[in-house]
């Protein structure tokens, strides 16, 4: 790919990635509520699931994903529910600062519910499906072309999250009171269940 489409795509999928979305929504109240800790497999199972439709949209297999629509709408339906036992947990959180998170949101259990929220979630199908092969020619794609991308996409959606969750954590420090933990934690809980219904109904 030249250098210009490199360009080109990379300024739209930074757009993409940092329009609010179920995924952001996600991401900054699970931080407003918790802070930092376990937020790197967290952010990890936002950038698999991006590089799984990348490649499911750069290897053709977008009629077989449509194929298999049932069991993405399991895995969308996975990812709702996750949402919602993170936001009852956060809503019903001790109001003290420095609370480490609920296990189910940490290592591996983090990963694999942002991933099946990722996997589930029609903002991404939107952008790799009907977006990206307008900036891209998908049916020319190569294996190293393919790569390319991916090493393009990782430091942008990494990079991304990674300013976004700073960014809720700064946030976070102005809560100093129990009264305040506890409305935030509130506050994170109502918008994890917020974006777990929508995931759910669209």
């Amino acid at each position: 790919m030249t250098l210009g489409s490199l360009v080109l795509f990379a300024a739209v999928y930074f757009a993409a990635v940092a329009t609010p979305g179920p995924g952001l929504a996600a991401l900054v109240a699970r931080v407003l509520a918790y802070g930092l800790v376990g937020v790197a497999p967290f952010i990890a199972g936002y950038v698999a699931g991006d590089m799984i439709w990348l490649l499911v949209a750069g290897t053709g297999l977008a009629a077989l994903a449509n194929a298999f629509a049932g069991a993405f709408a399991a895995i969308k339906y996975a990812g709702a529910a996750y949402l919602l036992y993170l936001a009852w947990r956060t809503a019903t959180a001790p109001a003290t600062r420095g609370e480490a998170p609920p296990p189910a949101s940490r290592g591996f259990r983090a990963f694999l519910g942002s991933l099946s929220l990722t996997l589930g979630n029609p903002k991404v199908m939107v952008f790799f499906l009907s977006i990206m092969p307008l900036v891209v020619d998908v049916t020319s794609l190569t294996p190293f072309k393919l790569a390319e991308l991916m090493a393009l996409c990782i430091p942008i959606i990494a990079a991304t999250l990674a300013a976004y969750a700073l960014a809720a954590n700064r946030a976070r420090a102005l809560f100093r009171s129990a009264r305040a933990m506890r409305f935030a934690h509130r506050a994170a809980g109502g918008v994890m269940a917020g974006v777990a219904v929508a995931v759910a109904t669209r």
